[in-house]
C-alpha cells in the first residue's frame, strides 16, 4: 500500500495524499470522482525526479478518503462508527476541528460536504485500515528521516501536499478562501526551524510565485509526529496550488507541469546544498 525508497542525502520527502488505488473493502456511496478529486493529483509526478538524486521518497498508493495518514490515530469520528470506539479519542479542540468538518483519521464528508458512506464502520475494519495503512505508512517515514539524520547529523524534510485554487466548503475553516501558489508550513515554527522554512518561502517567492507562510496550512500530523527541530530533524508542509500543473475538473495535466517541475528541481537542489545547522 505504500512505495518506500530509501536515500543517501539528508532530505526526505513523502507523499501522503496522492493514492490512486482503491481498496475492494471501501465501500463508498458517493460518486468516485467525487473522492478523486480530494486526491492529491500527480503529486507523485511532480516529485518523481528526487530519487535518482539520494532524496528518500514515500508515497501512499491508497487514497486520503480511505484512510488520511495526515491525521493521528486518535482522530476518529465517532458518528461513522455502529459501535462504541474503544482506543483513545482525540479530545484537543483544534485537533478535532477537521473531524467536526468530516475529515478525521477516516472520512466522513467529502470536501464539497457530500456524504462518503450510506453505512456505518465497525471497529474492526478501522483498525484494519490502521494496521495496513497508518502504520506503516509513518513506519517509513520515520525509518527514514532516522536514517538521514543518523548519516547527516541533521535531517530535512518536506511533506507534500497539493491544495484547490479556491477552498471547498469542507476542506478547511476558511471555505472560499483563495490560495497562494504556494503554503509552506511548520506548525508555527515548531516543526522546524524558522531561518529554513523562511528560505524556502523566498526561494520560492524569488521563482516568481505567491507564497503563504502557516495559512491556512500549518502542517498535521506528519511533521507534527516526526520532527524536533532542536535535535536538528526539520518537518515542513509543502501545499502547491493545482492550478499550476492540472485541471482540477478532468483531473488531467496540463502545460504548467514541466515549468512546475523545473522550479521544484531548483527548491530540492538549494536544500540539499543546505545546513540548518549553519542558518
Amino acid at each position: 500500500m505504500l512505495r518506500f525508497l530509501p536515500g543517501t542525502t539528508p532530505l526526505v520527502l513523502d507523499s501522503p495524499h496522492s493514492g490512486t488505488r482503491y481498496p475492494t473493502d471501501f465501500g463508498f456511496s458517493c460518486d468516485r470522482m467525487s473522492l478523486r478529486r480530494a486526491e492529491d493529483t500527480h503529486v507523485e509526478k511532480l516529485y518523481d525526479f528526487v530519487p535518482d538524486l539520494g532524496v528518500a521518497w514515500i508515497e501512499a498508493f491508497f487514497p486520503r478518503s480511505y484512510l488520511d495518514a495526515n491525521r493521528n490515530i486518535t482522530e476518529i469520528d465517532a458518528t461513522l462508527l455502529g459501535e462504541a470506539w474503544p482506543d483513545p479519542v482525540e479530545t484537543d479542540p483544534v485537533m478535532m476541528s477537521k473531524v467536526r468538518l468530516g475529515k478525521g483519521l477516516i472520512w466522513r464528508m467529502t470536501d464539497d460536504g457530500v456524504p462518503i458512506y450510506a453505512r456505518q464502520l465497525s471497529v474492526a475494519e478501522v483498525r484494519g485500515r490502521i494496521d495496513c495503512c497508518w502504520r506503516p505508512y509513518h513506519t517509513a517515514v520515520g525509518a527514514a528521516i532516522d536514517a538521514a539524520h543518523a548519516r547527516h547529523g541533521y535531517s530535512i524534510h518536506l511533506n507534500c501536499h497539493s491544495m484547490p485554487a479556491v477552498a471547498s466548503s469542507h476542506a478547511t475553516d476558511f471555505p472560499g478562501e483563495s490560495h497562494a501558489d504556494f503554503v509552506i508550513g511548520n506548525r508555527d515554527e515548531t516543526t522546524a526551524s524558522g531561518p529554513l522554512s523562511l528560505q524556502i518561502c523566498e526561494h520560492l517567492a524569488g521563482l516568481g510565485y505567491s507564497v503563504s507562510y502557516n495559512h491556512p496550512y500549518k502542517g498535521v500530523e506528519l511533521v507534527r509526529r516526526h520532527s524536533d527541530p532542536a535535535r536538528q530533524r526539520h518537518s515542513v508542509q509543502v501545499e502547491i496550488n493545482r492550478k499550476l500543473y492540472m485541471n482540477e475538473q478532468t483531473l488531467e495535466i496540463t502545460d504548467g507541469f514541466a515549468a512546475l517541475q523545473n522550479s521544484l528541481r531548483s527548491l530540492v537542489a538549494t536544500l540539499l546544498q543546505t545546513d540548518p545547522r549553519a542558518l
